[in-house]
């Protein structure tokens, strides 16, 4: 007996030595984060959805899990190779609202939580979106996508019998008619609907031309509240939402909140007397804070709550008395839970959020929070994927560690805050360096300058498999949140309004200058890239300095002309990133677009986009790629097949861009 074990002890430690000790691509699809953490009512227990990949059928899949509040017990609610997700408690705790294929169709199931066996709610083609409970437990409200059929005026002929014709041509009336990720989009909207608990079939409660937002609950159960822009020329003004408050027995709509800019998220107080809300007055700034507002339930008495509070607030939940309000906000490159009162003062409860972005280092959490002040969230701690935490007032744990498994052996590159003073105008600017495992001061190394997208966006402290997965192959990374990014406060964020790309560029290359003087980069080894408006970044650098060796220009924007007509929302790029059209204002748009520096390029640089992506669509990348071409500049194009803008959305996809990345780059590196 002994002798076997001892033959299995060896046999598992020589596997062990075999594997690297690094970040290496395959690990993608080993790495598991957790997300939409969902403390019940009574605040004992947590149901939470676990991420995790397929290597075979390269897809990203997830189960729920539940967890009592004092770590014990944790058990999966669901297993299988599904995609299980949105969990949501019912008002007394019993039950269990949530979304899954596990029949192969995405379906809404509700699960008590003494059985086994979940039933279907929602059985229809079209999945049902946000979901809310009844204040009685008795029903559900929820938004769905109904189709409205778009009669063509253009008449066929009947072909002959047997014939094979391709299909009938698409007609097309609308502005938005194509979203990045969702495709060419079908005619309709997005509508309101209740069902019982016991799987009646669904009540249409909306019907107007207009896509609704998230349903709430009145306390009377009697009345839903949601959010709409249901204006004749919602299109050309896409920011311009209300509050409604919709009477669920005669469908009579009414409108709470009448100005010139979003009013979205309702929130209804624990006494149902109050609508807590978000949005902001509408000053066509790109860059413009989410604010938090509070009213009557009638909508009268409205009142600017963080009128003095310098952050964006997002994920709002009224305390149990009515006295404030918990939120989450961005804090320079931390994402941190708050609480602010009806007097707008404003107190930290925890900092320790993030971990949900797998691919690159941007800050993204959820929480939940029961009645009693004990809440759920998504824990980024130490630059980590995202674990289950919980708290109290600040008092936290993590009760999970779903990477132990794969980093106990797996070394990782260790991530440094910097801040630097600007060039331009001596700003401070804040970034963080990953420097390589094993690594060595005294030695000299390549870096890689890696820039976010948005641009009105932030990176910070958190896991970025893109940026480790760098560091592993030996690179020192530094990315950045130049001017224009979020969690600064507006007027830094504002810095690039009608003024992008521009002195962005020296914030990055001054953040480059104070990595040098650390005194171990190879000054002949510089490269970089950047996604979005990263890749914006990227290619302005290129035709501003030939410092860097080699570039990589992923899902960029060329041509502003061609991007704000050919993009998936051309309403709101055109009014809000630029103030005037295209042939209202050429100068502007060719001025602020790399294409205008083209002449200049003489870095060797690759174009990555996703074949599918309407965002940035790839014939910005083209143009590019054409343009460089015929200027003789070392190109190449990576075009991702089957992807959107959100080229991590895909293990296999995520794997293909580090790896474009890195080639590219090793390419050109002096070893």
């Amino acid at each position: 007996m002994k002798k076997i074990l001892l033959f299995f002890f060896l046999s598992s430690q020589l596997l062990l030595a075999q594997q690297s000790d690094k970040l290496e691509l395959l690990d993608i699809f080993n790495l598991e984060y957790i997300s939409d953490p969902q403390i019940s009512p009574d605040g004992k227990q947590v149901v939470y959805v676990r991420n995790f990949k397929d290597v075979m059928t390269d897809k990203n899949l997830s189960n729920l899990w539940i967890v009592n509040f004092d770590g014990t017990q944790n058990r999966p609610l669901t297993t299988g190779n599904t995609v299980d997700n949105s969990p949501r408690w019912s008002p007394d705790g019993r039950e269990l609202l949530f979304k899954s294929n596990m029949d192969g169709e995405m379906r809404l199931y509700l699960k008590w939580l003494d059985s086994q066996q979940p039933q279907v709610i929602s059985n229809s083609n079209e999945l049902p979106g946000s979901i809310s409970w009844s204040p009685d437990g008795k029903f559900i409200a929820f938004s769905k996508f109904v189709i409205k059929e778009n009669a063509s005026p253009i008449k066929m002929p009947k072909k002959p019998d047997g014939a094979n014709w391709n299909e009938a041509p698409k007609y097309i009336t609308e502005m938005n008619y194509r979203a990045d990720g969702a495709g060419y989009l079908k005619s309709g909207n997005t509508q309101l609907f209740v069902v019982s608990i016991d799987g009646h079939t669904p009540r249409q409660l909306t019907f107007n031309p207009f896509d609704h937002g998230t349903p709430v609950w009145g306390k009377d159960g009697k009345s839903l509240y949601f959010s709409a822009n249901l204006g004749e020329d919602h299109e050309l003004d896409p920011m311009n939402s209300e509050i409604h408050k919709l009477d669920i027995t005669d469908g009579k709509i009414t409108t709470l909140t009448n100005r010139q800019g979003p009013d979205s998220n309702p929130i209804i107080s624990s006494d149902g007397k109050k609508i807590a809300y978000l949005g902001f007055d509408d000053r066509l700034q790109g860059y413009q804070l989410s604010q938090l507002y509070i009213m009557n339930i009638d909508g009268s008495n409205i009142q600017n709550l963080s009128a003095d509070f310098d952050r964006d607030i997002s994920d709002i939940s009224w305390d149990k008395n009515g006295d404030g309000l918990y939120f989450q906000y961005n804090d320079k490159g931390s994402t941190k839970l708050g609480y602010i009162s009806t007097s707008g003062k404003v107190k930290e409860i925890t900092n320790n959020m993030g971990g949900l972005s797998l691919g690159r280092p941007y800050n993204a959490a959820s929480y939940s929070i029961a009645e009693n002040g004990n809440y759920a969230f998504t824990s980024g701690k130490n630059a980590m994927l995202s674990d289950l935490g919980v708290g109290n007032k600040g008092n936290d744990r993590v009760l999970t560690d779903v990477n132990s498994d794969l980093l106990s052996f797996k070394k990782l590159g260790k991530v440094e805050e910097i801040w630097w003073k600007s060039s331009v105008d001596q700003r401070d600017i804040q970034g963080w360096i990953v420097t390589p495992p094993d690594f060595d001061p005294n030695k000299k190394y390549p870096l890689i300058l890696e820039i976010h997208g948005g641009p009105f966006a932030s990176y910070g402290n958190v896991f970025s498999a893109e940026i480790q997965l760098m560091a592993a192959a030996g690179y020192v990374v530094l990315y950045t949140n130049p001017r224009g990014s979020t969690g600064y406060g507006e007027e830094f964020g504002n810095l690039i309004h009608h003024d992008y790309p521009n002195n962005d560029y020296h914030d990055l290359m001054s953040g480059v200058d104070a990595v040098l003087e650390k005194g171990y980069l190879d000054r002949e080894n510089l490269f970089v890239t950047g996604g979005s408006g990263g890749g914006v970044l990227t290619a302005w650098i290129v035709g501003k300095t030939d410092r860097f060796k080699a570039a990589v220009v992923a899902k960029p924007v060329i041509n502003w002309t061609s991007f704000v007509l050919y993009a998936d929302n051309p309403g709101f790029f055109a009014k809000y990133w630029f103030g005037k059209k295209p042939w209202e204002d050429p100068e502007s748009y060719f001025k602020r677009s790399p294409l205008s520096y083209v002449a200049n390029i003489t870095t060797p640089t690759m174009l990555l986009t996703g074949e599918e992506d309407y965002r940035t669509p790839i014939a910005e990348s083209e143009q590019f790629y054409s343009a460089l071409k015929l200027e003789g500049v070392e190109t190449a194009m990576v075009r991702i097949p089957g992807s959107g803008h959100g080229i991590a959305n895909r293990p296999s996809n995520l794997i293909a861009k580090v790896a474009a990345i890195l080639s590219w780059f090793e390419k050109y590196k002096d070893n």
